[in-house]
């Protein structure tokens, strides 16, 4: 009897999903910072004293300075950017605008415009804030994507619909959506946890964990939609998908929702001429005009082979003169790719990877569910666009417009980029603990 309990305790173990190894260890970074906590009394605040923390076994929330590192990583990811952005933009700039520093001057004005409205709520809003703020962002959001398919409010670029224009600003309402429906999906897995994590007659846990947080993001979706914008689209149901498996949705519904997306994708596909020619010119690159459909994607392509192991050196791309599409944005890591070569991308993805694996660390020492949720869903937002950025520039994947976050010159996205990283440097102020 007690080897056959053995066995199948043995089994369980093996058993054990990814999602639950993920909470193991953020349970473990939660007793490991009470322990550095307690050995660094200098870095807690003199406000931040836990109440009853005489009673074994309770929870009790330390506030500290911000993570340093995580900090560090944004503004070197930031200064990288805006060095990079010029290098290959100036080119593009002066023809255009007739100002080599057109693109330079805007990040920097949105940038420096970020970080002072974000300072504020770094240093003084609790982890509580973010509820609030999260429901606003999610329902504003939904208002501006409505706003965005009114012609008197739209302006377009590029035949796609998807700003709108106040005259001394336009906005991206998809990007506002990406953040809307982290902060309002996070919100709602950590207030029905019970439900979601609790397997009940009549599949509750289908009710809970599937039915509305699918709604939730499923409403946005199908607004942007409408707008046609399928890399948007993909992104926020990634992140979607995402935050509900780690805020406890069964693995299988999961697997079904990804099923359901495959299909829709499909069809999508099936019954849009554009996207049909962006996969096919993506199956048959050496096949397809290389005039034509197939120019932006060989010319990326171009800029990267070119750029060897050490690049030609910074500010020397050629390929920014009229043959690689929007240097600065959405193929902007080819050109860092040509001018710095294979060290300088290598040295992009370091530090991207450095700034996600510090942001899930953040997540794990988070207060509790709802910020854990809230800050893995915003480093992953991350990580997810970085990664699918280099996909479509390398042709891992059909070409779809996608920013590289800190790089790109788009303003909406890069001033909100810096908003969403001050809520993870926020957060990183407080983390739960328990007594033992």
């Amino acid at each position: 009897m007690e080897n056959n309990k053995r066995i199948n305790d043995t089994k369980a173990s093996e058993k054990k999903s990814i999602r639950n190894q993920i909470n193991e260890y953020m349970e473990s970074r939660r007793e490991r910072a009470y322990a550095d906590t307690e050995a660094s009394s200098r870095a807690i605040s003199p406000d931040s004293v836990p109440a009853g923390a005489g009673n074994r076994g309770e929870t009790v929330i330390y506030r500290n300075g911000v993570d340093t590192r995580f900090l560090v990583y944004v503004i070197v990811l930031l200064c990288f950017g805006a060095v990079m952005s010029f290098s290959a933009s100036y080119v593009y700039a002066e023809q255009k605008y007739d100002d080599p520093t057109h693109f330079i001057v805007r990040y920097v004005i949105f940038a420096v415009a970020a970080i002072v409205i974000t300072t504020p709520f770094v240093l003084l809003a609790k982890p509580w804030f973010w509820k609030c703020f999260g429901t606003v962002t999610y329902i504003g959001s939904a208002f501006l994507l409505l706003l965005v398919l009114l012609p008197i409010f739209s302006w377009s670029a590029g035949g796609a619909q998807r700003w709108i224009d106040l005259g001394f600003i336009t906005i991206q309402p998809s990007e506002i959506a990406k953040t809307g429906v982290v902060m309002m999906l996070a919100f709602y897995m950590s207030k029905y946890d019970k439900q979601i994590t609790t397997v009940k007659v009549g599949n509750s846990d289908f009710k809970y964990g599937v039915f509305y947080p699918a709604l939730i993001f499923g409403a946005i979706c199908m607004l942007v939609a409408l707008e046609k914008h399928i890399s948007g689209l993909m992104i926020i149901g990634m992140i979607g998908i995402a935050v509900m498996y780690m805020g406890g949705t069964r693995t299988k519904w999961i697997f079904l929702i990804i099923g359901a997306i495959a299909v829709a994708g499909c069809l999508l596909i099936l019954v849009s001429d554009y996207a049909q020619d962006r996969v096919n010119t993506w199956l048959n690159i050496d096949k397809v005009d290389p005039l034509g459909s197939a120019w932006q994607t060989l010319q990326g392509l171009y800029a990267i082979g070119s750029g060897g192991l050490f690049g030609v050196g910074l500010g020397n791309s050629r390929q920014k003169y009229g043959y690689v599409s929007q240097p600065q944005n959405d193929f902007v890591f080819t050109i860092i790719c040509e001018e710095l070569g294979f060290f300088g991308a290598a040295l992009v993805v370091v530090m991207f990877s450095l700034l996600v694996i510090r942001g899930f660390k953040i997540a794990a020492r988070s207060p509790d569910k709802y910020t854990s949720l809230l800050v893995f869903g915003l480093t992953f937002k991350v990580a997810l666009q970085t990664i699918l950025n280099i996909a479509v520039v390398t042709n891992s994947m059909p070409n779809t417009g996608i920013s590289l976050p800190f790089f790109s010159s788009g303003g909406t996205s890069l001033a909100l980029q810096i908003f969403e990283m001050g809520i993870i440097l926020n957060i990183s102020r407080f983390s739960t603990v328990k007594k033992g």
